[in-house]
């Protein structure tokens, strides 16, 4: 009787603990997710502010045939937020989780600035139509990496080197100018970053680990929500080339 009864504290124990760790893992995804979330809204905010206000002299000039194109300003932003993914990734661990959280906002903000372009190349409409698309195609990957119970790890490596060869088709595309690769190099992409949304998803959930302390914790929300931002932002633009309508 006794060892039923000890048996029985055993296993209420086990469940408690359970759940326990379930509640902990959601609170970690829901603060990842909206890590995520507001990146996406700061950018895209900067990215209708620079294009629509007084601020597109800032960072645009008008050639002499009289088209808008990316200033020097724009440049330096494109080239900073890349280097600043590079700094964040490498130099996380020995950051503050404050300092962390704040180059993200800042590499969010600095994304707006040269996505601004889209606002320039697409219609308001279309842009619009796409964001939707885009937020519940990856609403629905991502819910599919949380909760499958299959590794997708065989899936990230295939994935990471179509990446790789889409860095080096759309270079060599930079000088053969070929519309055929260019849409060849979208379907890709579409595809890439779709898989990646569900791949990441599922190792950002097996980063959670219960005993970390919250300044650990912090900054593994917030890396995982740069690598969620960047699934979703290449995402878009992925299908904003498909079913974007140009202004022109």
């Amino acid at each position: 009787m006794a060892f039923e009864d000890r048996s029985t504290w055993t296993q209420a124990r086990s469940a408690a603990e359970a759940v326990q760790l379930d509640e902990g893992l959601r609170a970690y995804m829901l603060r990842v997710y909206n890590y995520m979330a507001s990146g996406v809204l700061l950018t895209g905010i900067v990215s209708w502010l620079v294009a629509n206000t007084g601020l597109s002299k800032v960072f645009y000039t008008v050639a002499a045939n009289g088209k808008t194109q990316p200033g020097l300003l724009m440049w330096v932003a494109l080239f900073a937020s890349l280097g600043m993914v590079f700094f964040l990734s490498f130099r996380v661990a020995k950051m503050q989780a404050a300092t962390a959280q704040a180059l993200f906002w800042l590499y969010a903000g600095l994304n707006g600035v040269w996505l601004s372009t889209i606002f320039l190349t697409y219609t308001d409409t279309s842009i619009v139509r796409v964001f939707f698309i885009t937020s519940a195609a990856f609403a629905g990957l991502s819910l599919y990496g949380y909760t499958t119970k299959r590794s997708l790890d065989g899936l990230g490596s295939f994935l990471m080197m179509g990446l790789i060869g889409m860095l080096i088709a759309s270079v060599v595309n930079i000088f053969l100018q070929s519309s055929m690769m260019d849409w060849i190099l979208s379907a890709v992409g579409v595809l890439v970053f779709a898989g990646l949304t569900a791949y990441d998803t599922q190792k950002i959930k097996e980063m959670y680990f219960e005993a970390d302390g919250a300044d650990v914790a912090s900054k593994k929300a917030i890396m995982g929500a740069l690598t969620l931002y960047l699934d979703f932002i290449n995402l878009f633009l992925m299908l904003l080339r498909f079913f974007g309508q140009n202004r022109e």
